[in-house]
């Protein structure tokens, strides 16, 4: 009889530890599973921002900008109506106020690396906002797109957030020599870049 008791109690014993494991398993399981779901919402969240872009210097400049930031690329389109037709120079710059009639009130370009203006990706160096030049068509239309890993919406880093900045249209077309602008002209669309 007590052999059986003993039988018994050793069987209670394993089948407890026996469940134990499989309980911690399942807990290690489940958190692996939790950490992969917040690595995967990280990865794919995406942030847009959508702003009007307003005429400035007596300008008939208008349309929109949008920013868009997935898996650590920002992402801007700018669709605009009334320019003159033939090309101009799109910036970022340094502050989010349009609320000079010239567009002055924005600020220089954006240039939190202290770098040298000259044209995006150039290895005598470039703003982070020099964006460049783009065409407008014979209507005054056009569209803007460009995409970098150097920009973020919002993030701790300061020589790429966009948040607090303004996108400039000018008048001109950016000549990626001149300092510190490029002698682009006046500035003709002005949208602040906020939450």
């Amino acid at each position: 009889m007590n052999n059986i008791k003993l039988l018994f109690l050793v069987l209670l014993f394993l089948g407890s530890y026996s469940c134990k494991e499989a309980k911690k398993e399942t807990k290690d399981a489940m958190e692996n599973v939790e950490a992969m779901a917040e690595e995967i919402n990280n990865e794919v969240e995406v942030k847009t921002l959508k702003f009007p872009m307003e005429p400035k210097s007596d300008s008939n400049v208008k349309g929109e900008v949008s920013f868009t930031e997935e898996n650590g690329t920002v992402s801007m389109k700018a669709s605009l109506s009334g320019l003159t037709p033939g090309e101009h120079a799109i910036h970022i710059h340094e502050k989010a106020d349009c609320s000079s009639a010239d567009g002055k009130s924005t600020g220089g370009h954006w240039n939190p690396t202290f770098a040298s203006h000259g044209k995006w990706g150039s290895s005598d160096g470039y703003h982070r906002g020099d964006i460049g030049n783009f065409v407008a068509d014979e209507q005054g239309n056009a569209t803007v797109e460009f995409s970098t890993d150097e920009w973020c919406l919002g993030c701790a880093d300061q020589t790429k957030n966009l948040l607090g900045k303004a996108v400039i249209v000018h008048q001109g077309v950016d000549d990626f020599v001149t300092q510190p602008t490029g002698d682009a002209g006046g500035r003709i669309s002005c949208a602040g870049i906020i939450e």
